[in-house]
């Protein structure tokens, strides 16, 4: 029975992985592709599926992964000490979108599911993802849609969960060092089960579908906006917040290296061109300062009481 569960995310995280990639290639119908089959040494393997130099998106990412091992990392287990060197299956597709146009957000999403067997052959199990968006040049309406979005797939599942993986979303994708949010959020959760398998599972699904409602809608929209170098060059000094997150702070670049997963899959996730230059600071009143002021602390975009 515990097999046939696994097997049925497997299934339904391929169909993730080719749905995101149909929609993408639509919009973008110009963009290099590449496939990659791989298998790890450890156990299991996966599918990447990298992209580049598209009118719309100049690098992304579909990822799917499905490994397995006779010890978690310790990633996987921090929030778990009991099932410290248990042995486990975990799998997953994550998403990340680098756009050319300033104007269009960058978007990363992930979902997982990980089963780990203690020695007394006890089987845990469990869910994780969500979605954020990044914006360089926000729309408010862009970011209330998406949290409109995110509010639709959680009610379902339980009243005030929405609130819940808002406000774990906007805790995890936070830069102390910074003093900032990476973006303006959306949902996070980790280590769910709530109502049981089925309904977990049905929660997973419905955060793949509206992630994909949601990104193309804002990508449509945008994607005519002209731009400069002067937007280019900020776009790609706010992309170094994106990789220092991933790099120090990211508990799922975090897995995949200390599982010693793939390394190229792993950081498929990284901007393509990042700069960073010393004592930056907005002109105040700016574009560029609208972001800052605005949009890189959490907010209650639906105005919930």
């Amino acid at each position: 029975m515990q097999i046939d569960q696994a097997e049925q995310v497997k299934s339904y995280l391929l169909e993730l992985q080719n749905s995101v990639e149909n929609k993408l290639t639509s919009a973008d119908p110009s963009i290099d592709h590449k496939e990659d089959q791989w298998k790890r040494k450890e156990g299991g393997g996966g599918k990447t599926l990298s992209f580049t130099n598209g009118q719309i998106i100049e690098k992304g990412g579909i990822n799917f992964s499905d490994v397995s091992g006779n010890k978690l990392p310790k990633t996987a287990t921090q929030n778990r000490p009991e099932l410290e060197g248990a042995s486990f299956r975990g799998m997953g597709v994550s998403v990340v979108f680098h756009p050319d146009n300033p104007f269009i957000p960058t978007t990363h999403a992930n979902v997982r599911y990980f089963e780990a067997r203690k020695e007394d052959q006890t089987l845990c199990w469990w869910f994780g993802g969500g979605f954020d968006l990044t914006p360089y040049y926000p729309f408010k309406e862009d970011v209330v849609e998406w949290h409109q979005k995110a509010k639709s797939t959680c009610d379902p599942f339980g009243e005030g969960l929405y609130l819940k993986l808002k406000k774990w979303c906007d805790e995890y994708f936070y830069l102390p060092h910074r003093n900032e949010t990476r973006g303006v959020g959306g949902i996070f959760f980790d280590d769910f089960c709530e109502g049981g398998f089925d309904s977990s599972f049905s929660f997973m699904q419905s955060v793949g579908k509206s992630f994909q409602d949601a990104y193309f809608s804002i990508l449509e929209r945008r994607k005519e906006i002209p731009f400069t170098n002067k937007e280019k060059d900020f776009q790609k000094y706010r992309r170094g917040r994106y990789a220092e997150f991933n790099l120090v702070y990211d508990r799922g670049t975090h897995f995949g290296l200390q599982s010693k997963g793939r390394t190229e899959s792993i950081l498929m996730s990284m901007p393509p061109e990042v700069s960073w230059v010393y004592g930056f600071t907005p002109r105040k009143n700016s574009p560029e300062d609208n972001l800052y002021q605005n949009y890189l602390h959490p907010t209650d975009w639906l105005e919930i009481e």
